[in-house]
């Protein structure tokens, strides 16, 4: 099984076979409240962006329901100054890319976007919702060794939350995992089986998962 095929199988038809519970969009609404949490206790702070990770059909109807989905995020923008983008991955994956300081913005986006395929009927096809963090100034580089950069990954396959620590190389911060997943346990519904906390590498060194 390739790399690609073994992120499908985590974050696709396994994962919702297995799933404990449906996902449910307002369930991305606790992030609000995490973003404070991560900045008051654990000096991260949001990398100004977030997006929504989904699987393309080749039809004309979920053409129009992508158009639609910048239809309602343009009109965001106009509102909240909320930036974005829709590309491709080169794993294949689409992504609805956002980008605001304001993480109140970013998290109100990403409900959008996501209500918006699910109402036409295309919610089988999201995959995650990924909100990035980072520590920045004094904080960064502290000598208890957490990484630099985190992420929280909401798997619309299983309904829940878990956390992503990368380090270079394609490695892990397991450590920051499990005090991430300690903090904020009881604020957001988490993953409590850590096989489908799969990570999401990004096509670049040092980039975030949609770039």
């Amino acid at each position: 099984m390739g790399i690609f095929d073994a992120i499908r199988s985590v974050l696709g038809t396994s994962a919702e076979a297995d799933a404990t519970r449906d996902a449910d969009p307002e369930d991305l609404f606790g992030m609000s409240t995490a973003y404070v949490t991560m900045e008051a206790d654990l000096g991260y702070t949001s990398v100004g962006a977030a997006a929504l990770c989904f699987s393309g059909v080749d039809s004309t109807d979920f053409a129009e329901t992508v158009e639609d989905v910048e239809t309602i995020l343009r009109a965001g923008e106009e509102e909240t100054g909320t930036a974005f983008e829709l590309r491709e991955d080169s794993h294949g994956w689409e992504w609805v890319v956002l980008r605001d300081d304001d993480p109140e913005d970013l998290v109100t986006s990403v409900h959008f976007a996501a209500d918006e395929f699910i109402e036409r009927g295309y919610g089988s096809r999201i995959l995650a919702a990924v909100f990035g963090f980072e520590r920045t100034g004094d904080r960064r580089g502290d000598d208890d060794g957490d990484a630099d950069r985190a992420y929280w990954i909401y798997s619309f396959r299983r309904g829940a939350y878990y956390p992503f620590a990368p380090k270079s190389g394609k490695e892990r911060n397991q450590r920051l995992e499990f005090k991430l997943e300690s903090m904020l346990d009881g604020e957001l519904g988490l993953e409590d089986d850590e096989s489908y906390w799969y990570p999401m590498w990004p096509d670049t060194a040092g980039g975030h998962p949609w770039e």
